[in-house]
């Protein structure tokens, strides 16, 4: 097999764990099955078939796969924010994670935000990250590219991921909604445990229709139902309510969207970020 395979992605299902996008396209530049592939959970076999990235992450996500949505050695599967492209600087790959530098505090000014080329509505998404002392970024999730772009960040739902002690985004907002694991200035965490700084905490979120959780290492904080009369009040009195989050429909109630991670110009480091599409009932 090619030592540097075109990557798409992981897909297991109990504890079969296999690659299932290798290396060469073909002519039209689709992606090639080059290993034999076997999952017996689901007698599914992929010889050497040709697919596009598309249909496979269509195709593994319907039947209950979970894909790792970073492989911890490229910047496969995601893109700059508003580019056709990945960032030429500021994200990198270090040791199996991948990392935002440190410039100057500002929200998506130096390298920028970064999503998946992929667009997900009903999930169960689990990350980690691991933040610096006085850092901030988030993860985003429904997150659409309208026009034109804003200044800052990307519109979408935020997982708050911060330093709660040291950063002072923590103090603003109401009722401690812009803290760690929170639902970006609308919902605060509960009862939350982070690890301190410099070791890695597990965020998750859980969309299942219009309900939606987060956990933080392992614990339920909060959860919501999206679009419902109590989220549309916390928008009402929330930063969202300004004309420019909702000039292409309701904040925070599109259909699907991307995920991103967001360059807030502090260093933060993720890894092990995976999802797995979920049926509506």
């Amino acid at each position: 097999m090619d030592k540097n395979p075109l990557f798409f992605g992981f897909g297991y299902k109990g504890s079969f764990l296999k690659t299932f996008v290798a290396n060469k396209p073909d002519k039209y530049n689709n992606p090639t099955i080059s290993e034999h592939i076997f999952y017996p959970s689901v007698g599914l076999n992929l010889n050497h078939k040709i697919f596009t990235k598309l249909e496979l992450q269509t195709y593994f996500l319907r039947n209950q796969f979970e894909l790792f949505l970073f492989d911890g050695k490229t910047t496969n599967g995601w893109r700059g924010a508003y580019l056709d492209k990945f960032p030429a600087g500021g994200w990198a790959v270090e040791d199996g994670t991948l990392a935002i530098a440190k410039t100057d505090g500002r929200e998506s000014r130096n390298a920028g935000d970064i999503v998946t080329d992929g667009e997900f509505s009903n999930f169960d998404l689990t990350f980690e990250f691991r933040l610096t002392e006085g850092a901030n970024s988030g993860l985003k999730y429904f997150v659409v590219e309208h026009q034109p772009k804003p200044a800052g960040s990307a519109f979408g739902l935020e997982y708050q991921v911060l330093d709660d002690d040291k950063h002072p985004d923590a103090k603003m907002g109401r009722d401690g909604n812009r803290t760690v694991g929170s639902l970006y200035d609308l919902k605060p965490a509960q009862s939350k445990q982070a690890k301190p700084i410099g070791e890695w905490n597990q965020g998750r979120v859980l969309v299942s229709g219009s309900h939606v959780e987060h956990w933080l290492n392992g614990k339920k904080v909060l959860d919501y139902k999206r679009g419902g009369e109590d989220f549309r009040k916390l928008v009402a009195m929330s930063k969202y309510a300004t004309p420019a989050y909702n000039a292409n429909g309701r904040f925070g109630e599109a259909p699907k969207g991307h995920i991103l991670l967001q360059d807030h110009g502090d260093k933060v480091s993720f890894r092990d970020i995976k999802i797995k599409e979920l049926r509506t009932q």
